[in-house]
């Protein structure tokens, strides 16, 4: 991997054959390796002491755009990456608007959240010590990395024709709560039946195929971290094994994985590539059930809602604090306090909130899909879908900016990883203020309410 050059060639990036229709729908699929080619710092962990060293398999930047029978429009971009950061999110989606007229309701960067990825620009900001060399290939990778979204947005677009839908759910069990579980209990605690939750198992199936029945593209999701793997090779973890699994089995078609609500949920056991290719062929099992059962067809109709929630923090570290933690040992703790102290130095004020994106989307009348921002914890999608109707709605997170773990009331008050220091690696000042969850919550059901029919 290292001996080829840095930059994604253009010879990459194709275009999936147009395909299928039913009630209208048109579909149109585009791919594009994000590998870097040569070695650079991995995203995920902040104990790594070295830049990669080649890849297990290629990095996918997938998209699938979607067109209903009046010409609304809508494109998924899947992403074998840890995250990306608000920054780096709007300038790409802006320039969708500008060339292709699709607003931010209309498209949706879903990341898988692999820890066996590149680092990308701005996110996870005070994790990583680079020197310049280091920080110099994240920018030089992030330009790459937009300039391809953009493009596989426009071949996925240009490659809209008739198709069918169909989606469906199915169910993966390898996903454990790692906040209620001790990874070296797990074992035993299966055996004895006493792992703990909550949990959220489902597999979501959106099925895209031609008139002649060929399938033509996958997309599945699950709620599990992508945290098999933590080595020096790029992979995309088990949900890049199960992409794998599934065009092997369906030559010509495009799999494309959207991570759930999982950011309290590890796969365990873990650390081998033969459990991640496990796990993989386990999810991808999972999505062969759904695909070869009775799959419901996608009726008329595509719509589409987004807005920005200002969660706030709670209450802002003093200037000793800042001064006190810039003299830590622990990298992420003294980069945030040195970047704080920057901020305060230059005469601006260190943020009390942050924008937070909810997205929605109602395709045909029967699925909802809910598109949250940051590291969303399980509670959310359980709350969601208990509410909305399990058997019609799909909620998913690492959607446009992932900017921070998004803890529910329980998790927030009971602190902990997840509710709390997670705040550090990711540059922001303070944990979330309380009742940050129904202010998401809230946002949902206004988004949700918006996709009615009118």
């Amino acid at each position: 991997m290292g001996r080829r050059g840095f930059l994604l060639s253009a010879c990459f990036l194709w275009a999936v054959v147009p395909f299928a229709r039913a009630d209208g729908w048109k579909a149109g699929v585009a791919r594009a390796t994000i590998t870097p080619r040569e070695p650079m710092w991995m995203a995920g962990y902040a104990s790594r002491t070295g830049p990669s060293e080649g890849a297990v398999h290629d990095l996918w930047c997938k998209a699938l755009a979607l067109e209903d029978q009046g010409g609304s429009r809508a494109v998924l971009v899947s992403l074998d990456l840890c995250g990306v950061a608000r920054p780096l999110s709007a300038e790409v989606r802006e320039e969708v608007r500008t060339k292709y007229g699709l607003d931010q309701a209309r498209i949706v960067l879903a990341c898988s959240h692999t820890h066996t990825g590149p680092v990308t620009r701005d996110n996870l900001i005070t994790m990583y010590g680079l020197n310049e060399e280091q920080a110099r290939k994240v920018q030089e990778y992030s330009k790459v990395l937009h300039r391809t979204i953009v493009d596989t947005v426009g071949k996925a677009l240009e490659a809209l024709a008739p198709v069918n839908l169909a989606w469906g759910t199915g169910r993966a069990d390898f996903a454990v709560n790692r906040r209620e579980n001790k990874e070296a209990d797990v074992p035993k605690l299966r055996e004895a039946v006493a792992l703990k939750g909550p949990n959220d198992f489902d597999v979501p199936v959106l099925k895209v195929s031609s008139n002649d029945g060929a399938l033509k593209a996958i997309v599945f999701g699950y709620a599990c971290h992508c945290t098999v793997l933590g080595f020096n090779q790029f992979t995309g973890d088990y949900a890049g094994f199960a992409q794998i699994d599934l065009e092997k089995a369906h030559p010509g078609t495009t799999a494309l994985f959207v991570a759930g609500c999982g950011a309290d949920q590890n796969p365990l056991p873990r650390r081998t590539v033969e459990l991640a290719r496990d796990y993989g062929s386990q999810l991808a099992l999972a999505v062969e059930k759904v695909l070869s059962g009775p799959m419901p067809a996608v009726g008329r109709g595509l719509r589409v809602s987004y807005e920005e929630v200002n969660l706030p923090f709670a209450a802002l570290p003093a200037r000793a604090d800042w001064e006190r933690e810039a003299a830590s040992s622990n990298v992420s703790l003294s980069q945030r306090a040195k970047m704080f102290l920057t901020l305060i130095d230059a005469g601006q004020p260190v943020p009390s909130t942050c924008p937070y994106p909810v997205q929605a989307w109602r395709i045909g009348e029967d699925l909802t899909w809910v598109l949250l921002g940051g590291e969303v914890v399980v509670d959310y999608a359980l709350r969601l879908k208990r509410n909305f109707g399990p058997s019609t709605t799909w909620v998913s997170s690492y959607c446009n900016d992932v900017m921070a773990y998004v803890p529910s009331e329980r998790v927030l008050a009971e602190g902990g990883y997840e509710g709390d220091s997670s705040m550090i690696p990711y540059g922001l000042p303070s944990k979330w203020a309380p009742g940050i969850e129904d202010q998401i919550i809230e946002a949902v059901a206004r988004r949700v309410r918006s996709l009615k029919a009118p």
